[in-house]
């Protein structure tokens, strides 16, 4: 079981590197960042809430929000700021200081499971971020603060990701250990302990801000979900060598969330 997963791991890979070289994506250590477009919430963001849906207790959010509209809001357990707790995606407007979403989905992977949302948040482009996640079937919503993180304007770098992470990945409310391993050209590897499932597939650098596509295959041993591929965003934190991946499947029914550092 654990040969055959390996290789449709394998598979992926190749066909994934010609596809996302085939879309013309960034590449390590490319041309320099693009600007960030007046008025939008474009941007990498940092913060924390105010309340939550599940407690009061503060979280961190790192929000990022794309040159298309797309955004991923991710947020912390309580009071452990290195540990992504769960998500928040969808696709966003940017319209005079207000951004708004009525097609959120929120991957609480590791308290409510997944949940329709909208958000609703003001902006100030490059400068702040704040708002909150509103939910049909929950009471209380997620407000939240953030800054604006001048990282987003540096280039990616897919040499100073590269590397073996000792870290963590949340799936369908299974918490795996998983020492990960990025090769110098993006190839992504890693088997989850004690679920045993097999995490591939690859990251590589966008073209407009400091983030990572990401594509993965996440199968094999007993993983809760079966076999899935998945796409997202990674976001490498160089102060702190931490990376933190987010993803999620077509039909945006499967959650997968990974903080690793770099030692």
């Amino acid at each position: 079981m654990k040969t055959n997963a390996l290789f449709t791991i394998k598979a992926f890979a190749i066909s994934g590197m010609l596809a996302l070289t085939a879309c013309g994506g960034g590449s390590g250590g490319g041309g320099g960042a693009a600007a960030v477009p007046v008025a939008s919430a474009q941007g990498l963001w940092n913060g924390s809430t105010i309340t939550s849906s599940t407690s009061s207790t503060s979280r961190s959010v790192t929000g990022i929000v794309l040159e298309d509209g797309s955004y991923w809001l991710l947020f912390s357990f309580p009071n452990a700021s290195g540990l992504i707790a769960g998500f928040v995606q969808g696709t966003g407007t940017s319209v005079n200081g207000s951004f708004s979403s009525s097609d959120a989905i929120d991957f609480n992977v590791s308290a409510q499971g997944v949940n329709n949302a909208t958000v609703s948040a003001s902006y100030i482009t490059k400068q702040s971020f704040n708002g909150s996640v509103s939910y049909p079937s929950l009471n209380a919503p997620l407000t939240f603060t953030s800054s604006y993180n001048p990282d987003y304007d540096q280039t990616p770098n897919l040499t100073a990701v590269a590397g073996n992470y000792v870290g963590a990945a949340l799936l369908a409310n299974i918490t795996d250990a998983v020492p990960l391993i990025i090769s110098a050209q993006g190839v992504v590897a890693g088997t989850g302990k004690p679920s045993e499932c097999q995490y591939g597939g690859l990251i590589k650098p966008r073209t407009k801000g400091n983030l990572y596509d990401v594509s993965l295959v996440i199968g094999g041993g007993a993983c809760a979900s079966g076999t899935n591929t998945v796409t997202g965003i990674g976001y490498f934190d160089a102060s702190a060598k931490r990376l933190n991946l987010v993803a999620l499947n077509g039909s945006r029914t499967i959650g997968m969330s990974f903080t690793g550092i770099k030692p």
